[in-house]
């Protein structure tokens, strides 16, 4: 995408949505902008449902992708498939692969704009698109080709140089930006312009990084609070589209010379060493706990890996065998990637050292399917969800640390390995999407079986709730019988999993109160009526010890925020939300009132 004459600098965030917006010079706290692509994983009904609402019919968009992700647990419906083709979508059944490496795969273009209900979409970065989150109003409003009201981002630049040592891969490279404290460098933009922060990423060492690679760093912005990730569409995007048989699909997209960063960090790939993000949270140095025994562990899941990477491990573990103390599993994250390695021999080189084949089902993620065992190391190498308090939680790893441990039995640097592996990825893949599902154009009227749009929440009166100390797993949201929740957040990973709770339950997650609020997140809260609160960090540990809290009705909110009623005592918190997104949260929803 080029500038034209006279047009100032500009980022590629804002080339994207410029392209797209009733105002190209995007001013204002908020523009209207057309949607290319829209993905569902966590709610689809939810978002057709509204889209319904809106007038929709077929859906008219470049791709509008649902996903099915139980394949364990409860089936999808057939009434639900039914519903979702009928109206334009295409469905990716259960076992096409976790939702996001199969976007990248199979429908994610360079310089288009995506909306989605899963942050973790943000990795279609990698091959240039920008996935934003977005609450159901708005989906359905872009289903129906609607233009939908977005706050223009701020961009931090990340500057990449050097080159990999062997046995360091993009899974270390992640690690390494939540080291150096990328996520303070995105709090502080944000707070500075209050404003949605997009991570650039750029630099010469790019055109080193394939596709695949460059999608690992871009999963990393839902970690840090960024709204979304862009990597330049260059050379090697154009490669990766033409093998997957796409590249009608290919667009440049780099940002200007001069381009109005807010702030750059540099990396330099070739002192990145291998790296973990221990049980704590907290990223090292993998010798730091090397010769620690480990039980379990899980290569592939939605994030973390690379074709590349599962290729090296099968290479790397021919004639050896997993050690009588060690659980292998095995989650290839897309079904391209898993025939690719059963062609290649490599699938069954794993299967020979002890892997035992998973389905790509959102349990394995969660910790439903294969928990890590208590009083164990567990070693994955994709981000998992958060666990109950007390649960054990797992190692984040890159895969040639994973396969170290399963050679070994023990966590250890991988350069023990000695002699790194060559591997040459195919260049013929399999396209033919057997588990994605298309049903063909029709004249006929079909019945909506989804009916009408959830009714309308959002938060106008006063009200007691009751405080939860971080984010409500899905069991005790299904139990809870109260008028209403505030769910307290001291860190960012309780903030992520509780705001994903609250869209999915804003009648009983009723406000989010954390220490730092991103723009992005407060948007998406306001979108389904539930409050974006924030508070010191001292603030938000007292309601972390309440058991209830009295919240007064939004129309008493100061520019100052809301005063809140703590065992007889006032508490101020700041409400995040400004201008437009306010009367969301008041009406529960993004939808214009009818008049």
């Amino acid at each position: 995408m080029r500038a034209k004459a006279g047009d100032p600098p500009r980022t590629m965030a804002q080339k994207i949505l410029a392209g797209r917006a009733s105002d190209p010079l995007l001013r204002g706290e908020r523009v209207d902008v057309e949607v290319d692509q829209v993905a569902l994983v966590r709610a689809p009904q939810a978002a057709l449902a509204e889209g319904i609402g809106a007038g929709l019919k077929r859906t008219s968009l470049e791709a509008a992708v649902a996903y099915e992700t139980s394949c364990m647990g409860e089936p999808h419906g057939l009434e639900q498939r039914a519903a979702l083709l009928g109206h334009g979508l295409v469905v990716a059944r259960a076992g096409a692969g976790f939702p996001a490496p199969v976007h990248l795969e199979r429908f994610a273009s360079p310089a288009r704009l995506c909306l989605t209900d899963d942050p973790g979409l943000a990795s279609a970065g990698g091959v240039g698109m920008l996935a934003l989150w977005a609450p159901p109003s708005q989906l359905g409003a872009a289903l129906a080709s609607a233009p939908v009201s977005l706050a223009p981002p701020r961009s931090v630049h990340v500057q990449l140089s050097g080159r990999t040592r062997p046995f360091v891969c993009a899974r270390d490279v992640a690690l390494d930006l939540l080291r150096r404290g990328l996520g303070d460098v995105i709090r502080r933009v944000d707070a500075e312009h209050r404003a949605p922060v997009v991570i650039e990423f750029g630099g010469p060492s790019v055109r080193l990084l394939s596709v695949g690679e460059r999608a690992v760093l871009a999963g990393v912005a839902p970690q840090v609070g960024a709204a979304g990730a862009l990597f330049p569409s260059d050379e090697r995007t154009e490669v990766f589209l033409r093998d997957q048989r796409r590249s009608k699909a290919h667009r440049g997209l780099s940002p200007d010379a001069g381009a109005p960063f807010d702030e750059v960090m540099n990396v330099d790939l070739g002192a990145v060493d291998p790296l973990l993000m221990d049980e704590a949270g907290q990223v090292r140095a993998v010798r730091e706990l090397s010769g620690k025994p480990v039980a379990q562990v899980l290569l592939g899941g939605d994030s973390g890996v690379t074709l590349r990477d599962l290729l090296a491990v099968a290479m790397l573990l021919k004639s050896k065998r997993v050690p009588p103390s060690v659980e292998f599993l095995l989650a290839p994250p897309t079904r391209q990637m898993l025939e690719v390695l059963a062609t290649e021999g490599a699938l069954s080189d794993l299967i020979a050292t002890g892997a035992r084949l998973a389905e790509p089902d959102g349990g394995l993620l969660t910790g439903a399917f294969y928990p890590p065992p208590r009083g164990a190391l567990a070693l994955r190498t994709a981000d998992s969800d958060p666990v109950a308090p007390g649960a054990p939680r797992p190692v984040v790893v890159s895969a040639e640390t994973l396969a170290y441990a399963v050679a070994t039995g023990n966590l250890a640097d991988p350069r023990g390995f000695k002699r790194p592996v060559r591997v040459t990825v195919p260049r013929t893949l399999p396209t033919d999407d057997v588990l994605v599902v298309r049903e063909r154009r029709t004249d006929g009227a079909r019945k909506d079986p989804l009916g009408p749009p959830a009714p309308l929440g959002g938060f106008r009166g006063a009200a007691g709730l009751d405080v939860f100390a971080g984010a409500p797993d899905a069991a005790f949201l299904a139990q809870y019988k109260g008028s209403g929740l505030l769910s307290a957040c001291v860190s960012l990973a309780e903030l992520r999993h509780a705001s994903a709770a609250a869209v999915g339950a804003p009648s009983v997650i009723r406000a989010v109160v954390a220490v730092h609020m991103p723009t992005a997140i407060a948007g998406v809260l306001s979108g389904v009526g539930v409050l974006a609160l924030e508070a010191d960090a001292a603030t938000t540990q007292s309601l972390r010890e309440a058991r209830s809290v009295a919240v007064p009705a939004a129309s008493t909110a100061t520019e100052d925020g809301l005063v809140l009623q703590v065992a007889g005592a006032k508490v101020a918190v700041r409400w995040t939300a400004r201008g437009l997104e306010r009367s969301w949260a008041a009406s529960g929803t993004t939808r214009a009132p009818k008049r």
